[in-house]
């Protein structure tokens, strides 16, 4: 099975589950679980938004820019899948994911912000 077939056949909730086994294999979870372990690796998320940023100022070019988005991806679903897995988070994303799609259709234009 090809990694596309795992988006659209099993969803992001496998995908993540397959990120983080990978992640904890490469050693990216070797401290315990905790609130302060979760907080560092949202601030990672945060570190590849800027590097996306970055690629863009420095005009890397449309590959460096989409793995740099890729590495977004990555960072989140791994994040997600150890809440999950310590029982810090119990919903499925797919599933809130859906929902969240659906209830931005009915939302005003820009939801309603002025800016």
């Amino acid at each position: 099975m090809n990694s596309n077939d795992l988006v659209t056949e099993y969803g992001l909730d496998a995908l993540a589950a397959i990120l983080h086994e990978t992640a904890i294999e490469k050693g990216f979870w070797d401290s315990p679980k905790n609130f302060d372990v979760f907080g560092n690796k949202l601030a990672l998320v945060h570190s590849e938004v800027t590097e996306v940023l970055e690629a863009i100022r420095k005009n890397k070019g449309s590959q460096e820019i989409v793995e740099e988005m890729a590495d977004i991806l990555i960072r989140t679903l791994d994040l997600y899948a150890a809440m999950r897995n310590a029982d810090f988070i119990n919903h499925s994303l797919d599933e809130i994911l859906l929902n969240k799609m659906e209830k931005n259709k009915s939302r005003p234009k820009l939801h309603g912000n002025l800016f």
